[in-house]
C-alpha cells in the first residue's frame, strides 16, 4: 500500500492480464505502456481501454529517474487569455526557484478531461520531478497512478472537488458571487439574475451559492427562473441572455459567471437593442482582458490567476522537498473591480456607470476595488 496525499492504493493486475484483456501480446502491451510509437492505432486504444479497465499501474520507479530542475504544467489548452495569466505565474515561481517547465495543452483524453495514460507513462521517462494540472478532471485511475508513481502534484482551480489529500489551489468563489451580487443589490436592483458555468463543477457552484446568500441576507426573494447555465460558453451564455429577456418579468441587472460568457450577454443585448448599463446592469467575473475590450468596460470580479498558479509552485516545491502544506485547500481572495457596465437599478443617463472609477494597472488607490483580505488557507477533509 502506498499513500502519497491522495488515497492508499493497492498493487494491481500485472501487465499480462492487461495483454490477455486486451487480446495482444506482452511485448506489445509493454509498448503502449512505454509510450512507443510502433503500435498500429486500434491496438493502442484496446490495450489503453483495458489498463484504464482494470486500472493498472506500473511499478513505481518514478523516484529513480525524477531531476530536481523540471516540473510539468498541463493546461487545458493554450488560446485563452486565462492560459496566459496562469502561464505567467508559473513561469515567474519557477524561474524564481531555479526550476524549468514543461507545458502540455490540448492532450488526449481517455475520459473526462484528464490528461491520456501515454502523457503520465512519458513524464517518468523525462524525469519531471512534480506536476501542476490546471482546469483538470483526473479520472480515478489516474489519480492512483500519481500516487503509485508517489509524482507531487498540484491542481490549480480543479473543476471537481478533488479526493481528500489532494493539495488545490483557487479563488475564493463565494466571496466572489456575494461581493458581485452586494454590488447590485446596493445600485438598487432586486431583479438579479445569474448566468452559471457548469451546475456542478467547483467555481460555478461557488458562485452561485455566494450570489444566492447575498440575495438572502438582504432579504430579497431568490427567482429559480433567474438562475441559468451556459457552460462557461459565450454563445450559451447569448441564449441564455435572450431567455431571461423573454421572462414575463425580465431582471434588471445579471451576474455572468465569467467574463468570456459577458461577450455573449452584451451580444443579446445589441440584438433586443438594450444598452449597457442604461437597460442592464452587468457584471463578470475573472477580470480577464476581454472585460476592457467591452464597450462600456465590465465591472467584473477579479480572481488572482498568476497569483494562484504562482501559489501552486511554491508547494509542488515544497512537496518535492518532502513538506506536507498543513492545508490541502488554498483559496486567494477575490475583489470587485467596479467600470462602466453597472448603474443604480432605474437610472438612465449618459453611458457613465454611476460612481465609477477605473483601477489603475500598478494596484494603486485610483479604482475603487472591493476585496476581503489576501490569500487565506482553508483546511480541507
Amino acid at each position: 500500500m502506498v499513500r502519497t496525499g491522495s488515497a492508499s492504493v493497492a498493487a494491481g493486475p500485472t501487465l499480462a492480464v492487461v495483454a490477455r484483456e486486451a487480446g495482444v501480446s506482452v511485448p506489445t502491451a509493454s509498448k503502449v505502456v512505454n509510450g512507443r510509437e510502433d503500435v498500429a492505432p486500434d491496438t493502442r486504444r484496446r490495450v489503453t481501454e483495458a489498463l484504464d479497465r482494470l486500472g493498472y499501474v506500473r511499478r513505481p520507479r518514478f523516484d529513480a529517474v525524477k531531476s530536481s530542475g523540471l516540473v510539468d504544467l498541463v493546461v487545458h489548452s493554450l488560446d485563452s487569455s486565462w492560459s496566459g495569466a496562469v502561464l505567467h505565474g508559473v513561469e515567474a515561481a519557477a524561474h524564481d526557484a531555479g526550476l524549468e517547465v514543461v507545458v502540455s495543452a490540448g492532450l488526449t483524453r481517455t475520459r473526462g478531461s484528464g490528461p491520456e495514460r501515454g502523457w503520465l507513462d512519458k513524464l517518468v521517462a523525462r524525469g519531471s520531478s512534480g506536476v501542476l494540472f490546471n482546469l483538470a478532471e483526473l479520472t480515478e485511475s489516474q489519480y492512483a497512478w500519481l500516487d503509485q508513481h508517489r509524482v507531487p502534484y498540484v491542481l490549480i482551480d480543479p473543476v471537481l472537488e478533488p479526493p481528500a489529500g489532494v493539495v488545490s489551489v483557487g479563488a475564493a468563489n463565494w466571496q466572489g458571487g456575494v461581493s458581485a451580487t452586494e454590488h447590485l443589490l446596493a445600485l438598487g436592483h432586486e431583479r438579479i439574475a445569474v448566468i452559471a458555468g457548469h451546475q456542478h463543477k467547483m467555481c460555478s457552484s461557488g458562485r452561485v451559492a455566494g450570489y444566492r446568500s447575498a440575495l438572502a441576507s438582504a432579504g430579497v426573494r431568490h427567482r429559480p427562473e433567474y438562475v441559468r447555465h451556459a457552460g462557461f460558453d459565450e454563445s450559451l451564455a447569448r441564449r441564455r441572455m435572450l431567455e431571461l429577456l423573454d421572462l414575463p418579468e425580465p431582471p434588471t441587472a445579471v451576474f455572468v459567471c465569467s467574463d468570456r460568457m459577458a461577450l455573449g450577454v452584451y451580444e443579446a443585448l445589441s440584438e433586443r437593442e438594450l444598452r449597457v448599463p442604461d437597460d442592464m446592469s452587468v457584471v463578470g467575473f475573472d477580470d480577464l482582458p476581454e472585460a476592457r475590450w467591452l464597450t462600456p468596460q465590465l465591472t467584473t470580479v477579479r480572481q488572482p490567476l498568476s497569483e494562484m498558479a504562482a501559489t501552486a509552485l511554491r508547494l509542488l516545491v515544497r512537496m518535492m522537498d518532502g513538506d506536507r502544506p498543513e492545508s490541502t485547500r488554498t483559496e486567494l481572495s477575490t475583489r470587485l473591480v467596479v467600470r462602466a457596465s453597472t448603474r443604480a437599478a432605474g437610472h438612465r443617463g449618459n453611458g457613465t456607470a454611476t460612481g465609477h472609477r477605473e483601477e489603475r494597472a500598478d494596484g494603486e488607490a485610483a479604482g475603487k476595488t472591493v476585496g476581503r483580505g489576501d490569500a487565506r488557507a482553508v483546511a480541507s477533509g
